[in-house]
């Protein structure tokens, strides 16, 4: 049971509601909130501070008891009562010392490159996520580490991109452009591997058959995309759960040590990875 005083309402605040890869989150904190007769608020930044602030004010006057961040970024300094309960999700705000739940990236993004490597492929693209994000950071420091022990580090060469369906096709107009020995493409996320793919393919490239692409995330329409999406899986439910359950204990004791937990991550095979063309 919660303290008394309380409103009975967790924040769970989103940088992009509808980005399809927060949903099974969304599903896993719903779950665990229900269950706890807790109510669910929602606030999607769209990427804007005031937005932001005015989500948090939420937190300062007692609508909400205590919040998951999902935008990568801490309130500001002195903004939020000392001891205000929070646990981020996914992506890690820099410096701050909540309690977080997510993949280890770096981890899955070197895995995903050796998966690559293990194919056959060497002369590998990471196409990126946005400048300044920390999943960003993390993917590439995985890709990178992974071509660097592989021997390849003169082969190692990375695309600006973005999250979006949209950053992935202009990525797919510089792919080959400027390195057309590229024989697979590792994206940042599953929408931009479906924005290069198809970029790719109104070029009149072939996936996989003359190029190999491989997203992040594994969600729900990497299935059905054509070709369908190997991918990396995140245990995105879970991590929803997890999160909610911390959050509940950190209401119940906000003198709790902040925990880093890292659920585990999976190669998804499916068709958009081959062999390179000897």
């Amino acid at each position: 049971m919660l303290r008394r005083n309380r409103s009975g309402t967790v924040l769970v605040i989103l940088p992009d509601i509808s980005n399809p890869f927060f949903s099974k989150i969304l599903s896993g904190i719903e779950e665990v909130a229900t269950r706890a007769s807790l109510t669910i608020l929602i606030g999607n930044t769209n990427g804007d501070d005031a937005r932001y602030a005015n989500i948090l004010e939420n937190l300062r006057n007692g609508r909400a008891d205590g919040a998951l961040i999902l935008n990568g970024t801490a309130p500001p300094d002195g903004m939020l009562p000392e001891g205000t309960p929070i646990v981020s999700i996914s992506e890690r705000p820099e410096g701050a010392g909540y309690a977080h739940v997510g993949t280890d990236n770096q981890k899955a993004a070197f895995d995903a490159t050796q998966y690559l490597l293990a194919q056959g492929h060497q002369r590998i693209a990471h196409v990126t996520g946005p400048e300044g994000n920390a999943l960003t950071k993390d993917r590439r420091a995985g890709y990178i580490e992974a071509m660097t022990e592989a021997g390849l580090t003169d082969q190692i060469c990375t695309i600006p991109g973005g999250f979006t369906y949209g950053d992935g096709e202009r990525a797919a107009d510089h792919l080959f452009a400027q390195h057309p020995d590229t024989t697979a493409a590792f994206c940042a996320n599953d929408e931009s591997a479906m924005g290069v793919i198809r970029g790719l393919q109104r070029q009149g490239y072939s996936v996989p058959g003359e190029i190999s692409v491989m997203g992040f995330d594994d969600v729900p329409f990497s299935r059905i995309f054509q070709p369908e999406l190997t991918t990396v899986h995140q245990a995105r439910n879970l991590i929803g759960q997890r999160a909610m359950e911390i959050l509940l204990d950190l209401l119940e004791d906000n003198t709790a040590p902040a925990e880093l937990m890292y659920l585990g991550h999976t190669i998804v095979t499916r068709n958009s990875v081959a062999r390179p063309r000897s």
